[in-house]
């Protein structure tokens, strides 16, 4: 076997001199990758200082105090927010301006709100309020969102997995659980770049959640389109029309959308969009009447300015794309030097979104987690990507590239390939 071909030998595929031999490069690597004293950190998907670098305009806005319906936004009121910046989303969101609320600067308080008024009041056609059902329980796509996760679980929520695929949720398995148990009352639904695995919700899959039969009348699709317009390539991802397909389908009620501009503008000072039914968003807005007199408008000026239309908004993202594509590419290409052909890896290769989800040896992934930590990578924990943060099959790991300069992405990918390779070999001469 020449040197190349063996480079390239599935790890399951050699010898156990062989693997022996590699177990020993491997911790001779991690020895020096720990002797580098790295300080790396890819845990959070957060905007880096350069994107948010890329709204600082906004510091200076706005210019004026009213809106362009004369509107002093300083004032309380417009709980339903800025005509025009709602109008500017709605196209951007594929949704009817009508059917959009324009809030604070959360879409995650926006879900936790939907949730609790459900809990305390029921929807539109539930029976009765959800507090008042013997079990909730939630459909949860993984590797998924651990804010879901954890956001129901604060509220003894059960969760039920299914598998998120390249297309979105194995639909199949979501219609036998929705279809016989009243209990099951919703679903989230991360449908353009999902956290973490990039997928995207096909129209096809899209149609079927949106008119399958439920046994709860009031069950509800959580859209969460958090990176509706986060694209790393040229080639632009259109998010399914949820809305329009439930409609047609005689479930008007059931999709609840959830987007915002967290990681468009500033994560902590952007704006966030709700957008459902009519009859829905009036009863959102009935609820939340009593706890808000209105959102940050002055908020809303200054980003209707800063965007100054749709198109704005996608010339923006084109920016954000700039510094983001080249940090993906640099994953990409560290994975492969170092794992392609092994048989021990697999990850995405998403065409936009925040995240890559990596996939290890079943067994691997929290030894893989704790090598890094000890090299100096911090790595999100293994299993936060499903409900409880429990991976049934300890596999799978979030990557956010995002945050860290070019160069530490680079560094800390090549260092996470040692630790994947290291753990892998580790648990073959065991097995062996």
């Amino acid at each position: 076997m020449s040197t190349d071909t063996a480079a390239t030998t599935p790890l399951a595929e050699r010898s156990p001199e062989e693997l022996q031999a590699y177990l020993e490069e491997q911790r001779e690597a991690y020895a020096a990758l720990c002797e580098r004293g790295l300080t790396l950190d890819l845990t959070r998907g957060k905007p880096s200082s350069a994107q948010l670098d890329l709204s600082d305009r906004l510091l200076s806005l706005p210019d004026g105090i009213t809106d362009a319906d004369g509107v002093d936004v300083r004032n309380y009121g417009g709980l339903t927010g800025l005509r025009e910046l709602r109008e500017m989303f709605a196209e951007l969101l594929w949704v009817d301006p009508d059917q959009l609320v324009a809030g604070g600067s959360s879409s995650l308080t926006m879900m936790h709100d939907v949730l609790v008024q459900h809990l305390l009041h029921g929807g539109l056609d539930s029976p009765r309020p959800w507090k008042d059902e013997e079990k909730v329980t939630f459909v949860c796509p993984v590797p998924g969102y651990d804010r879901h996760f954890t956001m129901l679980a604060s509220y003894g929520i059960e969760m039920v997995s299914v598998p998120m695929l390249a297309d979105g949720p194995d639909v199949a398995a979501v219609e036998a659980i929705v279809r016989d148990d009243p209990s099951v009352k919703g679903m989230w639904v991360v449908p353009t770049y999902a956290n973490p695995a990039g997928s995207v919700v096909t129209q096809e899959v899209a149609s079927r959640l949106a008119s399958m039969p439920a046994a709860a009348s009031d069950f509800r699709i959580f859209w969460d389109n958090a990176y509706a317009l986060h694209h790393l390539t040229a080639d632009e991802a259109k998010s399914a029309d949820i809305l329009s397909l439930a409609s047609a389908a005689g479930h008007p009620h059931r999709p609840i959308m959830f987007a915002s501009t967290s990681k468009i503008t500033y994560a902590g000072a952007g704006v966030a969009f709700l957008a459902a039914s009519r009859e829905n968003i009036a009863a959102y807005l009935g609820h939340q009447q009593f706890a808000s007199i209105g959102p940050d408008k002055v908020n809303h000026l200054r980003h209707i300015q800063f965007f100054g239309s749709a198109q704005g908004v996608r010339d923006h993202m084109a920016r954000h794309r700039e510094i983001l594509a080249p940090k993906f590419a640099a994953v990409d290409a560290a994975l492969t030097a170092e794992l392609d052909g092994l048989g021990i890896a697999e990850w995405t290769r998403p065409a936009g979104g925040y995240f890559v989800s990596l996939d290890v040896p079943d067994g691997c992934a929290a030894r893989v987690v704790a090598l890094a930590k000890a090299a100096g990578i911090a790595l999100t924990p293994a299993g936060a990507s499903f409900p409880h943060g429990q991976d049934p099959r300890d596999r799978n790991i979030r990557l956010a590239p995002s945050f860290p300069q070019l160069a530490e992405v680079e560094t800390a990918m090549a260092g996470v390939a040692t630790c994947v390779a290291l753990a892998a070999a580790e648990q073959l001469t065991a097995v062996g």
